[in-house]
């Protein structure tokens, strides 16, 4: 896969983009940067609807933030993550993952929010946070990010690779 190929599936590149100026929509999040990775079990995959709550898994879901209205929800983990440029190319900057569970069935599911839009913010700073996943799904996570461009993932940080082992 070309990495600077913006098709569906792939992971979101920065544009070349670089002046910004105030005034209107100043202040507004850009997430040219961001993508979107759904893990269930361990099967990781790109979903870039989950930025507006729109992945596969959680449409038709009625949300609450009580896990106990959810007792046969499945698990599910996103992961935000925000790629970005260096010297030596393109690499994994941000990645941070959020936990959520859904119950198909019942079209009812768990997340708390404020913690999927914090950890995406988090993620948009280059932060690494992973430690809350199982071996399975960094596994997963892992495999994704290689198996998408195993270039970037070298340029990534040892931080990320880390995280991931």
């Amino acid at each position: 896969m070309d990495i600077f190929d913006n098709k569906k599936g792939g992971f979101t590149i920065m544009s070349g983009k670089t002046d910004v100026h105030g005034g209107f929509g100043q202040g507004v999040l850009d997430l040219n940067a961001v993508s979107s990775v759904i893990i269930d079990g361990d099967e990781a995959y790109i979903d870039m609807g989950a930025l507006h709550a729109k992945s596969s898994v959680e449409k038709g879901i009625k949300w609450t933030a009580n896990k106990d209205d959810v007792p046969n929800g499945k698990p599910y983990w996103i992961v935000w993550v925000t790629v970005d440029r260096n010297e030596a190319g393109p690499y994994y900057a941000g990645a941070t993952a959020c936990y959520m569970e859904i119950d198909r069935e019942a079209r009812r599911g768990y997340k708390i929010l404020a913690d999927h839009v914090n950890r995406m913010d988090y993620s948009m700073k280059r932060r690494i946070m992973l430690s809350e996943l199982g071996e399975k799904e960094k596994a997963a996570l892992k495999k994704l990010l290689i198996d998408n461009n195993a270039a970037m993932y070298d340029n990534s940080s040892e931080e990320l690779k880390q995280a991931l082992s």
